[in-house]
């Protein structure tokens, strides 16, 4: 199997999901419709490409574009052929939901809640969506590029320790 294989049998089956693809470090990374992403990833589980693990799925967040502003990262595996690809979406922030892989990948379930809590991505469908690490009422989503890196209000750390 082979980044050309995969990609070719992508665009065949779906020639309007793909926007871009490259090859970061080797490893085969498609951007497709946000609107197509559970039917593209049936596709590579169920077909003869067996991408049958879900290794990881995470978001991102580009604040400096907005149309392309909050992301989902999808990363799958084929056991058998020892073959990674990474599948991207994205999205503005108005309209900050995408379907739940669930009923494809149980061990989307927890994956999908960490999205949520940390970039406030919406999973339609998911059984279960809450937070997972942070707490119930944190009223933010803490990975998002919106908040100061730093709490102004402390007061017990010396700036002249850190060289400031």
């Amino acid at each position: 199997m082979t980044n050309e294989f995969v990609l070719e049998a992508i665009t065949r089956e779906f020639p309007e999901s793909v926007f871009s693809n490259s090859e970061p470090y080797g490893m085969l990374t498609i951007e497709v419709k946000k609107e197509d992403i559970k039917k593209i990833i049936h596709y590579l589980k169920d077909s003869s490409l067996e991408f049958n693990f879900l290794t990881d799925i995470c978001g991102i967040h580009y604040p400096e574009f907005p149309e392309k502003e909050i992301g989902v990262v999808y990363h799958l595996h084929n056991m058998m052929a020892n073959f990674r690809l990474r599948l991207k979406i994205f999205m503005s922030r108005e309209n900050i939901e995408v379907d739940s892989l669930v009923e494809l990948y149980a061990g989307a379930n927890w994956m999908e809640r960490e999205t949520y809590d940390f970039y406030g991505i919406k999973f339609k469908g998911h059984p279960d969506l809450r937070p997972i690490l942070n707490m119930e009422d944190l009223g933010y989503h803490p990975m998002l590029k919106e908040y100061r890196l730093e709490d102004g209000t402390r007061t017990d750390k010396d700036d002249n320790m850190f060289g400031r």
